[in-house]
């Protein structure tokens, strides 16, 4: 693959943090302005990444070099095709998400709304570092960055319940990184002598012959450091996050912090070890266990809750792992499921979780068992969510299809009946969790007084708000789009290889 030196991915990292300062000045005494700042640098981002895409697709890398520590060590940007796709999907849904929040934080009248809009300028960011990192060293640093700066988002509510849950989010992802991840990068360091990322592995034939052992367990250091791609038990932050506001989880669980997670596996499994050579090692065989289970087990868990933001996190969980499994099946067909997923699985549950908050804003209901006949009230919210729903269970026309297509020919490529069964009871379990709450809604009768904050029909009151319905609905088209036209992300998916 040509590499070609250009800024372009520099400054699509730097964009939004040059919003940071005019976000802060202004604050709350022109609110207006201070969210014109947010979406101006969203739409600049998306430009500076829509301008990388043909030359990506061309077959060219572009590289730039901000400095080096060490021989082998430095900060570096790389915009290649895995990058691209990650960047291109937060980018465009960083504008509808900002689009979003001007009516979920007026609609609720949240407080601490400045700090929000900077706090998710750091994030998106810290989520484009690690998008076009060149290296394991420049990925870990905007790793660790979009921890922190994410931390007061889960806080937004400053209240006891979301500083814990906050507390609980930090401590998994910071611990995590600390006692695995570090010590990955300095054994990798020692025995590659590069952190560069390189298609097929970085590690040295002599290495991979007398260092296997070692190799496996840095393999599984890098599984569980990278916590955020919330493999079990590393998942508990996930629902813990939960406390934060739904645009918060939304931009946790479809746009930065859980694709970072797992977006930055793939990177290790394609870039570091290479399929190659991880179908020699048994750690990807206990990870692609670790995935099936994850999925299979976290599903069982959203079958349980009620509350609507909890079954979508672990929701979440599961379809995370989908993301991980393609890239350890180590067939073609399933790295290409599992790449294109991080978008699909984005435009998908962005949406859901649009819905959830256009719910708790225009009808104040948090609850699966509250949303009885909401759909004549709240149409538009509903249609998109059942649109999102189909994508996570993998209805044709929806891209979730798409990827379960891949997956399954992937394991069909693998001759793995366990990963084939894992594929298809899921999909059930996917369909128990979400089509009783398309059922409620649609087919039974609308409960007045069943109301999150008391026993008062306010269903006049019910009015579904133009700010948050308008992005859930982009977001949803955006989701069928994928499921009738895949050519675009496939596309990009087989350029990671080329």
């Amino acid at each position: 693959m040509q590499s070609e030196t250009s800024i372009l991915p520099l400054l699509s990292v730097l964009v939004s943090l040059m919003a940071l300062v005019p976000i802060i000045r202004v604050g709350d005494k022109n609110p207006n302005l201070r969210e014109s700042y947010s979406i101006v640098a969203g739409v600049a981002k998306f430009a500076l990444v829509l301008s990388m895409l043909p030359q990506v697709l061309s077959g060219k890398t572009l590289y730039f070099r901000l400095f080096q520590i060490l021989p082998g060590i430095e900060v570096a940007f790389r915009a290649d095709a895995l990058g691209i796709l990650f960047a291109f999907g937060a980018s465009l849904l960083w504008i509808l998400t900002t689009f979003y929040s001007i009516g979920y934080m007026r609609g609720h009248g949240e407080i601490n709304q400045t700090r929000y809009y900077a706090c998710f300028a750091g994030a998106l960011s810290s989520t484009m570092g690690v998008a076009f990192s060149a290296n394991l060293f420049t990925m870990f640093l905007f790793y660790e960055a979009l921890t922190i700066v994410t931390y007061p988002l889960v806080a937004h509510k400053d209240n006891d319940e979301a500083r814990a849950g906050a507390r609980k989010y930090v401590f998994y992802l910071l611990a995590s990184a600390k006692l695995f991840l570090v010590a990955a990068l300095v054994i990798t360091y020692n025995l590659a002598g590069t952190l560069d990322f390189q298609l097929g592995g970085i590690f040295p034939e002599v290495v991979r012959q007398h260092h296997s052992h070692i190799l496996n367990l840095v393999f599984l250091m890098y599984l569980y450091g990278f916590a955020k791609c919330a493999l079990m038990p590393l998942h508990g932050w996930l629902p813990a996050a939960m406390v934060a506001p739904t645009p918060v989880s939304a931009l946790l669980h479809a746009v930065a912090v859980v694709k970072t997670g797992v977006f930055t596996v793939l990177r290790i499994v394609f870039f570091v070890y290479g399929t190659d050579y991880l179908s020699e090692l048994t750690a990807s065989e206990f990870a692609l266990y670790a995935a099936c289970f994850t999925i299979v087990v976290a599903s069982v868990i959203a079958l349980t809750r009620d509350n609507i933001k909890a079954r979508l996190a672990y929701s979440t969980v599961s379809q995370l792992s989908y993301i991980i499994l393609g890239g350890l099946l180590l067939t073609a067909s399933g790295a290409i499921g599992g790449i294109i997923h991080m978008s699909n699985h984005a435009f998908a549950k962005i949406t859901l979780f649009f819905c959830a908050g256009s719910l708790y804003v225009s009808a104040h209901k948090t609850e699966v068992s509250q949303l009885d006949g909401i759909a004549k009230k709240m149409p538009l919210t509903m249609v998109a969510f059942t649109i999102g729903a189909m994508g996570m269970i993998g209805v044709p026309l929806v891209g979730g299809f798409v990827t379960k297509w891949y997956l399954l020919i992937g394991a069909m490529e693998r001759e793995s009946l366990l990963v084939i069964a894992v594929l298809l009871s899921s999909t059930l379990l996917n369909a128990g969790y979400f089509m009783p709450i398309i059922y409620r809604a649609f087919f039974k009768e609308y409960k007045g007084g069943q109301h999150g904050h008391g026993n008062h029909d306010h269903s006049g009151d019910i009015k579904e708000n133009p700010f948050m319905v308008v992005p859930l609905l982009i977001t949803a088209l955006l989701s069928v789009i994928g499921g009738i036209y895949p050519d675009f992300v496939v596309a990009i998916a087989q350029e990671v290889f080329r």
